[in-house]
Formats: structure tokens, C-alpha cells, sequence
């Protein structure tokens, strides 16, 4: 018998495999953006929604997955040796800067992303990416692997990466934000604090976890 949590999690999973968000791969499939959101997967009641074969279909024939290829998803889903785990997209530091990665608001998107897998986490659009430089120690070291939250709420003392409208990509924590300004402290003493304007910010991200 088919489980919510087995078919949910399998739409995960198929949405990290061919590099997407789960707003990415129901937009995608023609269907709205919101689809497949965690929000989405429960009533405001408490009660299970499950997706629909119509919306299902869709995503099939847009990712060229197929029938057994999902089944085999929805087998695998689930707890593996107590812990929750699913593929989430992965992108070196570097590479984060050139388009095509990333939406307007700072989601995954497009081809071009590996997998990993990493225990809970629950995030449906939580993306890693790894440390290049040295820019970050002593507390991030060139391999390390951050995971990245584009809808988390960012507060004073996250750490956080940072894209710029040019292309640069950064992980800094954040010390303060204006309406006009943020102000970054860097991890590297070796590497000079920031001052950036708003207005030269694409998108700011919480980072929730590091492999270490």
C-alpha cells in the first residue's frame, strides 16, 4: 500500500534528479508553481492531500521519467537506517555564479546540478553548495558542503551566502540590514568585512547546515 509520505517524498526525489526545485518541476510541467509545496501537501484541516494522477502525468512526460522509474522512487523513499534522506541538487561555490542555476528569487532551477543525498533535510527546496578557497575558514574548508535554504527568514547572525547581481557568490554572516544596505562579516580574518547595497543583491539565502 502506498504511503502520502512515500508518493511525496518520491516527488522529491524525482524533482532532485533532473536538478530542479519542486516549484521547478511543477512549473515545468505546465502546472502552478505552488503545486507541489510542502504547504500544499496537507489541509489547513491537517488532512493528507495527495497529488493528482492529472498532475503526475504532466511531470512524467516533461522530466521523460518514466512510470517504473517513479515506482522505483516511491519504493526507496522513506526512512533509510532511521533517518530521513533524499537527493537535494549540488553545485560548487564557483559555478553558482554563472546563470542559469538559480530563478529570481534564489530557487534552484535548470539542468546542470549533481545530487547528493544528506539526512533530514525536510526543506523541498534546499540546495547544497561546495566550498572552493579558502575564503571561509577556519569555519568552512575548501570541500565542505553547505546546504542552503532560498525561503528560509534570514536574521542579524545567520550565515548566509549572497549573490550580486555581476555574478559574485559569497558566504558571509549577516551582522546588519537596512533598507538600503547589509552589512557581512566574513569567517576568514585574512578577508575584509562587506558593505553592500540592497539594490546590488539578487538574493540572499540562509544556510542551515554544514557537513564539516
Amino acid at each position: 500500500m502506498l504511503t502520502h509520505h512515500q508518493v511525496w517524498t518520491a516527488i522529491d526525489a524525482l524533482a532532485a534528479r533532473y536538478g530542479l526545485s519542486v516549484s521547478g518541476l511543477a512549473k515545468g510541467a505546465g502546472l502552478d508553481s505552488t503545486t507541489f509545496n510542502k504547504s500544499k501537501r496537507v489541509t489547513p484541516t491537517g488532512k493528507e492531500r495527495w497529488p493528482s494522477t492529472e498532475s503526475l502525468a504532466k511531470v512524467l512526460e516533461s522530466t521523460g521519467a518514466s512510470l517504473d522509474e517513479f515506482f522505483s522512487l516511491i519504493h526507496k523513499a522513506g526512512e533509510h537506517n532511521g533517518a530521513f534522506v533524499r537527493p537535494i541538487p549540488l553545485i560548487g561555490m564557483t559555478q553558482a555564479g554563472a546563470g542559469g542555476f538559480f530563478d529570481d528569487g534564489g530557487f534552484p532551477t535548470g539542468g546542470g546540478w549533481d545530487q547528493i543525498s544528506i539526512p533530514d533535510i525536510r526543506d523541498d527546496n534546499a540546495y547544497a553548495l561546495e566550498v572552493i578557497g579558502d575564503s571561509m575558514e577556519p569555519l568552512y574548508r575548501e570541500g565542505d558542503l553547505l546546504v542552503v535554504s532560498p525561503g528560509a527568514e534570514v536574521r542579524r547572525g545567520d550565515r548566509v551566502v549572497v549573490k550580486t547581481y555581476d555574478g559574485e557568490v559569497t558566504a558571509k554572516m549577516l551582522e546588519r540590514k537596512t533598507a538600503q544596505w547589509i552589512e557581512l562579516a566574513s569567517m576568514n580574518p585574512s578577508y575584509p568585512n562587506r558593505k553592500m547595497l540592497i539594490t546590488d543583491i539578487e538574493w540572499m539565502a540562509r544556510i542551515i547546515w554544514a557537513s564539516q
